[in-house]
């Protein structure tokens, strides 16, 4: 079974919420990345989504963009990434992987020896952002056929004649983009998170996740009200950025996301007045 499947029923099972971190691979470097991964592993994420750095990528705001050109500073490249997962797989990293990635770096490495690279390495699921499901059937049958989920976005401004089209061509979870326009860290969040959310789950029995600009404990445990899982991405990136010389970096940031991961997974209280 695909890592993201078993992760997504054993929350299920325990009544919990999900919780997805976003960091970018090589960023301030891989060996961090490695160390990282680990880091969040051990605090409680269940996701790890996993940033490919390119040139343009067109998706996210300041903080994501400066931590791609961090990356390719220090040297990343796809193939660099997909190492890293092999290597950090080899040393018993279990949490499922997510590569983020834009379909350029996808196309130049080679449609199917990507596919085949990826799974060997042990990525679980790919969201390439800037592939639309239209063009997506040569990459989902490979993927799927590898055992690696084809993720698919939703935007508050998607109809939901096309949400049914995105849920027939997606595994693993759907990602609700929750606000228009680019990733980062916001203040307020949507108001149209859940009628969204239960348009989308209209169409799929999928888990949804829900993403962009959310960045604080308050507005993750508001999100995991609706959403099956939370992911934050800036917030994160930003810890990294300011910290990105301190040694002990991956611990620093794995606390300032385990108080993120606590907000979202329930009480054992609540568990028990949920049950009664």
């Amino acid at each position: 079974m695909n890592r993201i499947d078993a992760k997504f029923r054993a929350l299920r099972a325990a009544r919990q919420k999900g919780f997805i971190a976003y960091i970018c691979a090589g960023d301030p470097n891989l060996k961090a990345t490695a160390k990282l991964a680990v880091a969040l592993e051990q605090d409680g994420v269940d996701v790890l989504e996993l940033g490919v750095p390119f040139s343009d990528p067109l998706a996210d705001g300041v903080v994501n963009q400066l931590a791609a050109e961090r990356a390719l500073h220090s040297g990343t490249t796809l193939n660099g990434a997909l190492e890293t997962v092999t290597e950090s797989r080899q040393r018993g990293l279990q949490i499922p992987i997510v590569f983020y990635a834009y379909y350029n770096l996808i196309h130049r490495h080679g449609l199917k020896q990507f596919v085949r690279d990826a799974a060997t390495a042990g990525v679980d699921g790919v969201l390439a952002l800037d592939l639309p499901p239209e063009e997506a059937d040569g990459y989902e049958r490979l993927m799927k056929d590898a055992g690696v989920h084809p993720i698919h976005l939703v935007a508050p401004t998607t109809p939901e004649a096309r949400i049914a089209k995105i849920a027939r061509h997606a595994a693993g979870f759907i990602y609700y983009v929750s606000r228009e326009g680019v990733t980062g860290m916001q203040k307020t969040m949507s108001n149209s998170i859940a009628p969204m959310v239960t348009a989308i789950r209209r169409h799929t029995n999928l888990p949804v996740a829900v993403g962009f600009g959310i960045s604080t404990p308050q507005q993750a445990r508001a999100v995991a009200q609706t959403a099956d899982a939370v992911v934050v991405g800036s917030a994160i990136v930003n810890q990294i950025a300011r910290l990105g010389k301190d040694k002990r970096l991956a611990p620093k940031v794995a606390r300032f996301v385990a108080a993120m991961v606590q907000s979202v997974k329930p009480s054992p209280r609540d568990l028990r007045s949920k049950l009664v």
